[in-house]
């Protein structure tokens, strides 16, 4: 009976992973669009000192320009909303896949291969390029510069 529970229990955690509660208040509760999309009427819309219009023309301006954004918002997120998502979740997805099973065993079996090239290219220096720059260094090691200014 115990190990039932368990298993029932382990279940539930494995399906909350991929259905997981969402806050309908704060919907951008990481605020990636804090700057970019917030824009109002005054953002928009502004009259200098001495350019005023009528107030009732001001009013109802604010308020249409307001409500057609907000109902233009919601009526495209009605019809476009579900089919974006489909198509950025089958975005991220691709590029999840490609990532885990193309880009990161090719980065792994690179640096496996290049690893013996390493080792081999050290190996030469150090045969070759060594004693022939501790030669050449030994041979330079006795030059001695003077600078004279001559009148």
């Amino acid at each position: 009976m115990a190990e039932e529970q368990t298993e029932l229990e382990e279940r539930i955690i494995i399906k909350d992973q991929h259905i997981k509660e969402i806050d309908l208040v704060n919907r951008d509760p990481k605020r990636i669009n804090e700057d970019v999309v917030k824009v109002d009427f005054e953002d928009v819309i502004a009259e200098p000192v001495g350019t005023y219009s009528f107030d009732g023309v001001w009013k109802t301006s604010y308020t249409t320009f307001t409500v057609s954004k907000y109902w233009c918002y919601r009526l495209l997120s009605a019809i476009l909303g579900i089919p974006l998502a489909v198509i950025w979740g089958f975005l991220f997805a691709l590029i999840s896949f490609c990532h885990i099973w193309a880009v990161v065993p090719c980065i792994k079996s690179y640096l496996i291969e290049i690893q013996c090239v390493s080792r081999i290219y050290s190996l030469c220096i150090h045969t070759f390029c060594d004693p022939l720059f501790e030669a050449l260094s030994k041979i330079c090691s006795n030059i001695r510069v003077a600078l004279r200014k001559e009148i």
